[in-house]
């Protein structure tokens, strides 16, 4: 029998409730306070602090804080990323950041997703489908990049888009939901 976090960790529907998640929301919420108070630190300290928790830190990689997440522990940033301020990742499955991608103040990404089927929603399961943002990739502020979508290398995502499905490498989307303007 798997546990839930294990199920979560899957992507399968999950209790959220679970105690072992709980517990492991708890322990990160401890450690984003810590981190969220490193504002006046340099970003080679606050990079060794996101090391404790995170799945990967390349390099030159740079969050700046405040940031918030889930769990952390599903998020790899790959060299020299770069987070601006007030940006959220819900990871309750991976997220995968590529090499040299930037993103804007105040984006958010949401691995997190709920069942469409209501009786299932009114069950309190959960669910989670992984991000996967590829290198080079500009991100403007304010967006939003929803559960299972892939962004390809060199993609530009416009300020404020919700971005709904995957995005080819080398395009520039914006708008909601976002749409393919070059390719």
């Amino acid at each position: 029998m798997r546990s839930e976090k294990q199920k979560m960790l899957a992507g399968e529907l999950y209790r959220p409730g679970d105690a072992e998640i709980q517990a492991d929301q708890a322990a990160t919420k401890t450690w984003l306070a810590r981190y969220n108070a490193m504002l006046d630190t340099s970003a080679a300290a606050r990079r060794e602090v996101l090391r404790e928790k995170l799945a990967a830190v390349g390099d030159g990689a740079v969050i700046r804080p405040p940031f918030f997440c889930d769990f952390g522990f599903n998020i790899a940033l790959g060299r020299d990323v770069f987070l601006n301020y007030n940006c959220v990742i819900l990871d309750v499955v991976a997220v995968t950041i590529g090499d040299a991608t930037q993103i804007g103040p105040a984006v958010q990404i949401y691995a997190a997703d709920h069942p469409r089927d209501p009786e299932t929603r009114r069950a309190g399961l959960e669910l989670g489908r992984p991000v996967v943002i590829g290198k080079n990739v500009w991100i403007g502020g304010a967006a939003v990049i929803l559960p299972g979508v892939t962004v390809g290398d060199d993609a530009v995502i416009g300020a404020g888009s919700i971005v709904t499905r995957d995005v080819p490498p080398g395009a520039t989307v914006a708008g909601n939901p976002a749409r393919v303007l070059r390719s």
